[in-house]
């Protein structure tokens, strides 16, 4: 009996110095005192003593580092530098370019809570809120979304002026060039708040403070490059766009076949060291009307003149990806011609065959021929971090306070079209995701103005845009037919059609899941595997040692955090805070271990065969991402003041999160070749099963009742929305039905019910009505709410048709959507009125 206690009280021993991470030095000082206790009490027995023995020694000898180091770690040093696959120069500047930040908290097992909690939103100046709300909504209403993206495929010249007036293509220039040098937060809003309106006004700003010349030159620019070029890009005179697509390279931007090779020729009447560009590039914004191209391209110097340039060496030849800034109009340069991407912003192809241009128009100068793929990773994180999330918001916003306010306009079957179970799946998903997108908008902005956070831009690249992508199908879904019909009167149609779009720029999503977010993230965001990484190419045993059995330690500890958390349900698991954040900190933190250990299982089983497991890793990317998108959504309720109103929103965020983390596991477990290890893993993850549901009926149903419901938190949640667009406008309609409804419900419900009994005589809403107040139903202030309403509410409900030649392209006699005259128009509503029209 006295044996099986020490058992038990040397494995409980040992179970808390592996879930609290003790060093090796103190397993060995402990081991060593029960094995003595062991002994002198006679409990062990001498064969126990001996079979302990071997053990104890090696711990021992591990703690000798000279020859732990000779015996142990040399041959696995060996193996390793053999099986550690080549990394091309390419791939190190894209793993070591940007910044890490949160999201090695969540790879890291233990989360240091305070970096979430201590991190500040950045708060827009005094002047960047007065853009946002007096230029932006100035320029929104100079925009007619249908007119743009049916009739005139452009923005209308008033537009492009105000853009170039007002300074929207220099939000990224500093000030100290005379840019308006706005925060990422603020280019966020704007960028939200302009998509709100129209994707091509959107699309058209953000493109030049993004991925572009006006950035790469504040970054890498040389003196003289500056002061030629940014005057002309902030005033407008210059419209920049970026060359890197092109019909062989899209997601594999490093194989582009665009060339240019260093010599001598002419500019500008003298001979002038150069180099010789043949491209062909396609799908790049702003190209039909830009002057002044950036282009990325593969350099070669066969004769090494600019090595001899340089340093006096003419040896290197292949220099590599290199960018340069070349103007439109520069002889050899095609540019003009139009793709159409199902909006309207100007988008087309650029080619050049055997242009030349002088060495000083590389971006830089000479000096940074070869760097340009550094260069395009480090400043992509603008249009992943800023740009493509803002679109994403916009879309969620858009569809939350547009779908709410219809579905509780609508009705059929004598009620709010909200009120049905099944469309509330979809708004309460709405909802949910307006929330959830809004949480990682702010954050991943106020991020970029920190540092550059390469993993945490692509997390919020690819999960925001299909957040967009759900939300918009969904408001579709609820929309129906009022959804599907183009015209002015369609808030929806445009977004629909250009999701794609978002889905597909700036690293498409089937490679940023699959390849990226994981691929980059484990080896960026883990402590120990890019650090042995480097041991290992620079031969350094000693520091491969130390590493090594530090990662030991870290596996093995985040091994019994996961298999604890689990067991205990988090109890254990620390949070920072109480209140109703205190359990969804704990599960971060247990999947956050789970997702630790379950990553150096997998890279240790697989090794580099995972990089072409790319299922697996986009899985284990889902955890990461989730871990993510459950911190933006606890900051941002924190951050809000942890409203009693907001708490079922976030509530259904994490809930979906959790849900979405746990599926991500049980798809990698199921899917992992080897099987007796996918069950180890399974048992550590989840030791009592996976007890994670999708988000409740009745959580969900809470968030598709709110919103229908005017409120503080309606406006919160779209406050990016431009809803300033006139009287004719489709948004400004359904909204003042939205109000109107809220004083005009109660009688219009006391008058509908008489109607649907029968009770009037009356062939159309108007006598109808004379009979209500008569009979005492409704007083003559009713009557009249009833029927400014009933009107409005029609109104809203219906769809464009057109004439057959201006759906043929003929515009020269306009066209209302209508089709109709007011007369026959008001002919229309009687002969409805007289079809039970109310309701």
């Amino acid at each position: 009996m006295s044996f099986v206690i020490a058992v038990v009280a040397v494995i409980a021993v040992a179970w808390v110095l592996a879930f609290v991470g003790a060093p090796l030095w103190l397993w060995t000082v402990l081991s060593a005192l029960a094995y003595a206790a062991g002994v002198a009490t006679g409990s062990l027995g001498a064969i126990g003593a001996g079979v302990l023995g071997v053990p104890l020694a090696v711990l021992a000898l591990l703690n000798i580092v000279p020859l732990r180091r000779a015996i142990v770690t040399r041959p696995i040093f060996g193996a390793f530098k053999k099986v550690l696959p080549e990394m091309s120069s390419t791939e190190r500047e894209a793993l070591e370019a940007g910044d890490v930040w949160l999201e090695a908290e969540m790879f890291r097992g233990r989360p240091d809570w305070s970096q979430l909690l201590t991190f500040n939103y950045t708060k827009l100046t005094d002047a960047e809120q007065s853009f946002l709300d007096n230029e932006c909504e100035e320029l929104c209403k100079l925009v007619d979304d249908w007119k743009v993206e049916f009739e005139d495929k452009d923005l209308p010249p008033a537009a492009w002026a105000y853009i170039k007036e007002k300074g929207f293509f220099s939000m990224l220039i500093k000030k100290e060039y005379g840019g308006l040098g706005f925060s990422a937060a603020a280019q966020s809003a704007v960028v939200t708040k302009l998509a709100t309106r129209n994707i091509s006004l959107a699309v058209t700003v953000m493109v030049p403070n993004s991925l572009g010349p006006g950035e790469l030159l504040m970054h890498y620019g040389t003196d003289e490059q500056k002061k030629k070029w940014l005057p002309g890009l902030i005033s407008g005179e210059e419209i920049p766009c970026f060359g890197l697509t092109g019909p062989e390279v899209g997601s594999d931007a490093t194989a582009m076949p665009d060339s240019g090779v260093v010599c001598y020729g002419e500019h500008e009447g003298q001979r002038v060291l150069g180099i010789k560009l043949n491209f062909s590039k396609r799908y790049i914004t702003l190209a039909p009307v830009a002057t002044v191209v950036g282009l990325a391209f593969n350099l070669k110097d066969p004769q090494g003149l600019l090595g001899k340039l340089l340093n006096g060496d003419g040896t290197k030849s292949d220099y590599g990806i290199t960018c340069a800034l070349v103007p439109a109009k520069h002889e050899g340069i095609q540019i003009g011609r139009r793709h159409f991407p199902g909006a309207a912003f100007m988008n087309g192809p650029i080619f050049g065959r055997d242009v030349f241009i002088p060495i000083d128009w590389v971006i830089g100068g000479p000096a940074m021929a070869g760097k340009g793929w550094r260069m395009l990773v480090e400043c992509l994180s603008a249009g992943r971090g800023i740009s493509l999330p803002a679109l994403a918001t916009a879309g969620g916003q858009a569809a939350f306070r547009m779908t709410g306010a219809y579905s509780r306009v609508r009705r059929q079957f004598k009620m709010a079209i909200g009120k049905f179970e099944g469309v509330q799946e979809a708004t309460g998903r709405i909802a949910g995701n307006a929330y959830t997108l809004e949480a990682m908008r702010v954050l991943t902005a106020s991020a970029v103005d920190h540092c550059a956070p390469s993993v945490v831009t692509a997390i919020a690249k690819y999960h925001m845009t299909e957040l967009l992508r759900r939300s918009v199908t969904d408001a579709m879904d609820v929309l129906s037919g009022r959804g599907i019909q183009q015209g002015p009167r369609n808030p929806i149609a445009t977004a629909y059609k250009v999701v794609p779009v978002a889905i597909t720029v700036e690293g498409a999503n089937i490679l940023t899941r699959n390849l990226m977010i994981f691929g980059q993230g484990a080896i960026r965001c883990h402590e120990y595997v890019f650090p042995e990484m480097e041991a290992a190419r620079e031969n350094d045993l000693a520091a491969f040692d130390k590493l090594l059995f530090g990662h030991v330690g870290f596996s093995i500890n985040r091994g019994v955090r996961a298999l604890t958390l689990g067991l205990t349900g988090s109890a254990l698991a620390r949070s920072p805070m109480s209140g109703p954040m205190a359990p969804y900190f704990k599960q971060l933190e247990r999947f956050s271990a789970a997702l630790a250990f379950s990553s150096d299982v997998t890279m240790g089983v697989l090794g580099g065969e995972l990089k072409r497991k790319e299922r697996l890793s986009a899985r284990l990317g889902d955890v990461l991402s989730q871990l993510y998108i459950g911190c933006a959504v606890i900051k941002f309720f924190i951050e809000n003041g942890q409203k009693a109103e907001e708490l079922d929103h976030a509530r259904w965020a994490l809930d979906n999160c959790l849900y979405e983390i746990a599926k991500a596991f049980e798809g990698f477990f199921d899917n992992f070749p080897a099987r007796p290890i996918a069950a180890v893993l399974r048992l550590a993850v989840f030791p009592l099963g996976n007890q994670y549901k999708p988000v409740s009926d009745r959580l969900n149903q809470k968030l598709a009742d709110a919103m229908m419901e005017p409120s503080d938190l309606r406006d919160r949640m779209s406050h990016l929305v431009f809803r300033n667009g006139g009287e004719g406008d489709a948004v400004v309609k359904l909204e003042r039905a939205f109000e109107l409804l809220q004083t005009a419900e109660a009688p219009y419900a006391k008058f509908f019910k008489a109607l649907s009994k029968g009770e009037f005589a009356g062939g159309d809403t108007a006598s109808r009505l004379q009979e209500a107040v008569a009979r005492g139903l409704l007083n003559p202030q009713e009557a009249a709410r009833v029927a400014e309403y009933d009107a409005l509410r029609y109104e809203v409900i219906l769809t464009d048709d057109f004439a057959p030649e201006y759906i043929q392209g003929d515009f020269s006699q306009g066209d209302s959507g209508i089709g109709v005259t007011e007369a026959e128009r008001a002919k229309v509503l009687e002969f409805t009125g007289g079809r039970n029209r109310v309701g």
